[in-house]
């Protein structure tokens, strides 16, 4: 099996492979040539063992290569209350980091 990791940023788990392109939320400022290193690793399984975290596992890195900048979908919230005129609509899109996956490091 192919080696894989669970991480965690912005308060959100994903599992992710070498190669893998995923959005994260922002995480500030990253130059475009920037290499992007995800410290809190969970869970690791590298084709033979794997190794849990408690809560995270220490030493060890997912490192990811800087893509771009992208915004997720629109979401509208809208409040309306009958018969008194009042009606508001607020839109929200979310600023996410496309990175892609370089490498597990254990």
């Amino acid at each position: 099996m192919e080696p894989y990791a669970v991480i965690q940023t912005g308060s959100k788990q994903y599992q992710v492979r070498s190669g893998d392109v995923i959005d994260v939320e922002l995480l500030g400022e990253v130059a475009s040539d920037k290499e992007v290193i995800f410290q809190d690793v969970l869970f690791v399984f590298d084709g033979t063992k794997a190794s849990l975290g408690s809560p995270t596992i220490a030493n060890a890195q997912v490192k990811a290569e800087y893509l771009s900048h992208v915004k997720g979908e629109k979401v509208v919230a809208y409040k309306y209350k009958k018969r008194k005129n009042y009606h508001r609509k607020h839109g929200h899109r979310q600023k996410y980091l496309r990175v892609k996956i370089r490498e597990i490091l254990i």
